[in-house]
């Protein structure tokens, strides 16, 4: 590349790439950051908007029913509905939420609600929503926010833009943090080369753009692993084609159910019933708690998979990182009880455990003290960073052009 018919050194190469890489990055980041900052917040917002939907009133002194026994209770609401899925894990005052979409669609072609809030304590039916529609109104306010923050609401297509903006984001990081590093000297620096760094670590509370400037360099210095986390685990979770193949080549993974044979058709009524399963499903943790030395906290689902004849129990237990939900799991032949593997989200494979702790970290749903309110805290001040480093870094390339223009 030339400028000038000048061979660019490697930072003026590098200042381009983090310039123009920056500008296309920064309307999706901000977006982004805005969005992701109400999602570290996303239950008690969904309470706020929906409270007809999340929160429920516990009657003097009663007990949830039994988990099961919802779920019947969602089938009969529902009869033409396919219920994959049993939540066992019931939150004080607040409703179960169970998926209803439709396999395959209506016969009209119309999808309708797909999802379905019952009370835990009466069975009663609470409402439904079309996840993410907005016209439905307030109870679809932080469904369409996440749609937002994950695909800009454009599908698939949206999804693998975001895939693409998290790699560039994850590379243009180490870009980044490399241009704070003070410029080579030909001769010996009167100072240090940590003393000469020193000033990209701090803002000076001036107008104009001195402020601008020190923002976008030291706003991206001090939370610059969280960033880098943030970018990394996007790629986790919008593009798999590169995550997996990347992480898998350094660090061991574990089986998930999806690695099992598929049967020639689906298997929907096995041998095994729901209540059945869930006797053998707690047989088979109690043993691999044992095995393994963990201990089981509580209960968090079962669900079918009929496309290979598996039932899959997962609870929450102390190798779990997640605040609420657990994914320790155990995976067994629907018909014969057998077990057939296991999935342990942390001590088992790096791999696992890296991508555990990259993808609850992204969403704030890492467990700790408070519940988990500094995590929640920590992960909203990124998002206002990434928002703040995205509009700094358009006036910077702004001022700078004037300035090449002038």
């Amino acid at each position: 590349m030339t400028l000038s018919g000048r061979i660019l050194p490697q930072r003026g190469l590098l200042v381009l790439l983090h310039r123009y890489v920056g500008l296309v990055l920064a309307g999706f980041l901000l977006v982004a950051g805005i969005s992701g900052t109400l999602l570290a917040w996303n239950d008690e917002l969904e309470a706020l908007a929906a409270p007809e939907l999340m929160l429920v009133e516990p009657p003097p002194g009663a007990l949830p029913l039994d988990a099961l026994l919802l779920r019947e209770k969602v089938l009969s609401y529902f009869p033409d509905v396919e219920l994959r899925y049993a939540s066992l894990h019931l939150e004080p005052g607040q409703s179960v939420m169970y998926s209803i979409k439709r396999r395959p669609p209506a016969a009209d072609g119309s999808v309708g609600d797909d999802q379905a809030f019952i009370n835990p304590y009466t069975g009663a039916l609470l409402g439904t929503r079309k996840w993410g529609d907005l016209a439905q109104g307030r109870k679809n306010w932080m469904p369409f926010i996440y749609r937002l923050h994950t695909t800009l609401v454009l599908g698939t297509v949206g999804t693998y833009a975001f895939g693409v903006v998290s790699l560039l984001w994850t590379l243009d990081c180490f870009a980044g943090a490399w241009l704070t590093f003070p410029p080579r000297t030909q001769r010996p620096a009167a100072k240090s080369w940590r003393v000469r760094w020193g000033p990209a670590w701090k803002i000076r509370i001036v107008g104009g753009y001195k402020l601008v400037f020190d923002l976008h360099r030291a706003g991206g210095l001090w939370p610059w692993a969280l960033l880098l986390v943030l970018g990394w685990s996007g790629v986790a979770f919008n593009l798999k084609e590169v995550y997996q193949p990347i992480m898998g080549s350094l660090f061991a993974q574990q089986l998930t159910e999806d690695a099992y044979p598929p049967l020639a058709a689906p298997q929907r009524h096995p041998d095994l019933n729901w209540r059945a399963a869930r006797a053998v499903a707690r047989r088979l943790m109690a043993q691999q708690a044992e095995e393994v030395g963990f201990t089981i906290v509580g209960e968090d689902s079962l669900a079918h998979v009929p496309e290979r004849g598996l039932y899959v129990y997962d609870v929450k237990s102390s190798i779990d990182v997640a605040r609420v939900n657990g994914v320790t799991r155990v995976i067994f032949d629907a018909n014969t009880g057998e077990f057939r593997g296991r999935w342990l989200p942390s001590g088992a494979a790096a791999g696992d455990t890296l991508r555990s702790w990259l993808t609850l970290l992204h969403r704030a749903a890492v467990g700790g003290l408070l519940g988990g309110l500094p995590i929640k805290l920590i992960i909203s001040a990124a998002g206002v960073a990434v928002s703040i480093l995205s509009v700094t870094g358009v006036l910077i390339w702004w001022r700078k052009r004037q300035g090449r223009s002038r």
